[in-house]
């Protein structure tokens, strides 16, 4: 029978009013969308875009191609800089804590000492932070361009360098390989919670011209194609590690929220539905606690890793 669920959970340290988050780069920081609906009022948490240290150009254009459920991307975080990114953005940002919005600002690096230097900044200038998201898929330009966090030994460097320079939850954004073996190395090291997965590397060709549909050869896939796969990733991690996970990846409908909390995430971040639909993160929310509101509990966690095989 359908009755009141509470929808709050904590994401390692984040409380937040529903499970509902939005993933980094298809959301703005946020403000873009509240001529659509209350942000502030509506969503658990959102994940500011990326920003490193220092400005960021990102990769040249054509970025972005359309694919048949999916879309490319190859914007290569492009951000102003931690101190023009508070200066812009943080008294709305406060304004989102304010109702009851948890903000999650991404750290992005190319180096581990790029990643240091970028959250002792964000602690220093943005007390609007509930915590922060370190992007371990970022290139590590030192050896070729391969993801920062792509083995368990260098994803455990990285966390090793941050944890100690701030108090507040530490997310950790993950590559979509080796999870479970990456989380569990992630974990030893201090993370609050893990976020997975990121795009996942694809190509597109132009038939015609024989070139990439982007500018680049390959570049990361998201969007609906993705979320079979996303849900397995998840269900894999949460079988390794303790911490909570947001789960990431092809999130379109309250049902594929849900899809995510079965397979063991305590929150679900929105992605590349923001970008077809602006009121796609809200109808998740509603969806959800419709759908949650008929599971016989009286607390969304009860759901929490509950899919049964």
């Amino acid at each position: 029978m359908a009755g009141v669920v509470d929808m709050a959970v904590n994401l390692g340290g984040i409380p937040m009013r529903n499970p509902i988050n939005t993933a980094s780069g298809t959301f703005g920081n946020g403000r873009q969308f509240e001529g659509f609906y209350d942000v502030g009022a509506t969503l658990g948490a959102i994940t500011c875009k990326g920003v490193a240290a220092e400005p960021w150009q990102g990769n040249a254009a054509p970025r972005i191609a359309e694919l048949p459920s999916a879309i490319m991307n190859s914007v290569g975080l492009q951000n102003p800089g931690v101190e023009a990114f508070v200066q812009t953005y943080g008294d709305y940002l406060q304004s989102l804590r304010d109702r009851g919005c948890a903000v999650i600002c991404q750290v992005a690096g190319h180096s581990i000492d790029e990643y240091a230097r970028a959250l002792e900044l964000f602690e220093e200038l943005a007390p609007f932070a509930s915590g922060f998201e370190i992007n371990i898929s970022c290139p590590n330009i030192a050896k070729g361009g391969a993801a920062m966090g792509g083995t368990p030994e260098d994803a455990a460097a990285v966390m090793r360098a941050v944890r100690p320079l701030t108090k507040r939850p530490i997310v950790v954004k993950m590559a979509p390989h080796d999870v479970a073996e990456i989380g569990r190395a992630l974990e030893a090291e201090g993370a609050n919670a893990l976020s997975l997965i990121n795009t996942i590397p694809g190509m597109a060709i132009d038939v015609n011209t024989r070139r990439s549909r982007v500018a680049r050869p390959t570049a990361g896939v998201s969007g609906p194609a993705i979320h079979a796969i996303a849900v397995r990733m998840v269900w894999e991690c949460a079988q390794a590690v303790s911490i909570p996970l947001c789960g990431i990846g092809g999130v379109a409908s309250g049902a594929d929220a849900a899809e995510m909390i079965l397979a063991g995430a305590t929150a679900v971040s929105v992605g590349t539905a923001n970008l077809t639909d602006p009121m796609a993160s809200k109808i998740v929310v509603e969806e959800l606690q419709d759908w949650a509101s008929g599971q016989g509990v009286s607390s969304v966690t009860e759901l929490i890793g509950a899919f049964e095989c």
